[in-house]
């Protein structure tokens, strides 16, 4: 699955459900009984889209029935002025959190930061201005980075001093603004040839920028791939980690479809007394209404209330 085109495409229709007869959807936030998740897991556009329909806002509003408090949206930074504007608004009437959305999005597929090019790096640290602005539009405190493409002119050594030296300038321009940039690595299946790969290398990263504004977003879907042993390093990481975000392995899909344990996980998390985001970056495993009824009871099902 291809994260820049993580949300999914399919046309669907609107329309309002019950679930276990109380759940009424469009309620207001008052009125509205919803099932309470002992962590902050969040949803992205597109997963409900055969009950809420195309709306962002009444897929919000959906996401809210069901107990999700938070939303992420990888693509946010595109999204036109008035309708961050909007989906903000929405948030905040429906008591929800904002999650991540990606601030560096040129130069996926090529040498970036590692190149220690002056332009590329300039081009980096504009995005991350700009991505101040989006932040404060729709409430975010977090922001996903990519470092980009490995350079296989250089060695490892000098590819690190070249990301960690832009990772410096762009947590300066950040730290006033109490946001945060949260480096994502990747796996090597689904994104060869990447430079941030796996957790220890991101602590490095991070220990060797020491700043607030630069931190880890731990993907457990990438990790498991990339190095598995998930709970010991995710211990390891621990005062680095700012972000985590989900996904089964085979297939990128909601918990309980694959081979990680999601319920020991979300106990270690709990007994961290982890209070951030859990971002739903993966599929529905079954089309149509029925595939999303799937997602929200395989959260019920692996969830560890307080």
């Amino acid at each position: 699955m291809n994260r820049r085109n993580f949300i999914q495409k399919s046309a669907l229709s609107g329309g309002a459900i019950s679930l276990g007869g109380a759940l009424a959807f469009g309620a207001t936030p008052a009125a509205r009984p919803t099932h309470e998740f002992g962590l902050r897991y969040a949803p992205h556009l597109g997963m409900f889209k055969e009950h809420a329909g195309e709306d962002p806002v009444a897929q919000l509003t959906f996401m809210a029935d069901q107990g999700f408090r938070a939303f992420e949206d990888n693509g946010m930074a595109g999204r036109s002025v008035a309708e961050q504007e909007r989906i903000a608004k929405a948030m905040s009437d429906l008591n929800m959190s904002m999650g991540v959305f990606v601030a560096h999005t040129i130069y996926w597929e090529e040498p970036n930061l590692a190149s220690g090019d002056p332009a590329r790096q300039e081009d980096f640290l504009q995005e991350i201005k700009a991505a101040i602005a989006v932040a404060k539009r729709v409430g975010a405190k977090w922001m996903t980075v990519v470092p980009g493409h490995t350079d296989p002119r250089l060695t490892m050594g000098y590819q690190t001093a070249n990301v960690i030296e832009s990772l410096r300038k762009a947590s300066a321009i950040l730290e006033p603004h109490g946001l945060v940039m949260v480096l994502e690595p990747l796996n090597f299946y689904n994104h060869p040839g990447l430079f941030l790969t796996g957790s220890p290398q991101a602590y490095e990263i991070c220990k060797a920028v020491n700043s607030p504004s630069c931190k880890i977003l731990f993907d457990i879907y990438h990790q498991q791939i990339q190095e598995g042993n998930l709970i010991p390093n995710m211990e390891r990481c621990w005062d680095e980690i700012a972000y985590i975000q989900i996904g089964d392995n085979p297939g990128r899909n909601e918990p309980t479809t694959g081979e990680i344990n999601y319920r020991n996980i979300f106990r270690f998390l709990h007994q961290k007394g982890y209070s951030g985001i859990l971002g739903m970056e993966h599929g529905n495993s079954k089309p149509g209404k029925e595939g999303e009824l799937a997602v929200i009871n395989a959260y019920k099902e692996v969830d560890i209330r307080k």
